[in-house]
């Protein structure tokens, strides 16, 4: 993996507008991805972020780069916590629901779409958009807006000032 493909694909976590980001990242061996990875954390790590394959094959990983004590917060909230609970997530800490995100996505070709909760999404759009799909969004920007417009106008404004 390139820095530079690093970087833009992290950029607003790099820079704590984000809780986390997900990105793409293929290689030759699962072997040399997982010393990739160790290197990465070892200079992540200092730093309050991880960096963490969500789903691998053979030469392809879902890598997520989050930080970690952000995520324990997000996650904590009153109405993401009840998400991942209906959603069917027994231990809403941090370990746990990285745990349960890890095995939904290995089990499954789709997104579940509690991921929101863990790429900085609110939990009220993370709500509408699990009940409501496509319709009845107030806007779209870098994900489905179901509740405040103007909150989401300044994460857009801060995510085009990460990059």
């Amino acid at each position: 993996m390139s820095e530079r493909q690093f970087i833009r694909s992290t950029a607003p976590t790099l820079a704590g507008i984000k809780t986390g980001s997900l990105f793409p990242y293929r290689y030759e061996s699962k072997a040399q991805a997982m010393e990739a990875l160790r290197r990465y954390n070892r200079q992540l790590t200092p730093k309050g972020l991880r960096l963490l394959p969500l789903r691998m094959t053979d030469c392809f990983a879902m890598l997520y780069l989050y930080r970690p004590g952000q995520l324990g917060t997000d996650l904590q909230n009153r109405e993401a916590t009840a998400l991942l609970r209906q959603a069917g997530y027994s231990d809403c800490g941090e370990a746990g629901c990285l745990r349960e995100l890890r095995r939904r996505l290995a089990d499954s070709r789709d997104f579940p779409h509690e991921i929101g909760l863990f790429l900085s999404y609110p939990p009220e759009d993370v709500r509408g958009f699990m009940e409501h799909r496509d319709r009845g969004c107030k806007c779209v920007g870098c994900w489905k807006v179901y509740g405040d417009e103007a909150a989401e106008n300044c994460r857009r404004l801060g995510a085009a000032l990460a990059e």
